[in-house]
């Protein structure tokens, strides 16, 4: 049986995309965001976050997603969480990078606010813990 997703590692540098993604999230999927500008911001919140799900932009000014992957799978409250990336770039190619580097499933931005929770519970039951 599939554990329930309930708490989400969020990570956007954009503000406003922030903002917008985590309301849908809290109020449309039910779901406890804690919410990250920046790869370092998420490692410093990662450990008390008790996150079900890392759901991580890919491009970042600093840190990127995939450095911000590696070192969150360095990190024991981390190191086997499922991850989603967000991203505009979604060519095959690029698809299958991620999907490499282990994310179960990526998210095509721009996205539908009112469907993300949706979306994101669907590939949870299809992939998820």
């Amino acid at each position: 049986m599939t554990k329930p997703l309930a708490r989400i590692l969020y990570v956007e540098d954009e503000p406003d995309i922030r903002a917008v993604a985590q309301m849908a999230l809290e109020a449309v999927g039910g779901f406890v965001v804690v919410a990250c500008a920046s790869g370092s911001e998420a490692l410093a919140a990662a450990p008390n976050a008790n996150a079900d799900l890392l759901l991580l932009d890919v491009m970042m000014p600093g840190m990127d997603g995939p450095s911000t992957l590696k070192a969150l799978r360095d990190m024991p409250a981390t190191a086997n969480t499922p991850v989603i990336f967000m991203t505009a770039k979604v060519q095959a190619t690029e698809i299958a990078q991620y999907r490499e580097l282990g994310a179960i499933d990526v998210i095509h931005k721009p996205f539908d606010p009112m469907e993300l929770s949706a979306q994101i519970q669907r590939i949870w039951a299809e992939k998820g813990a």
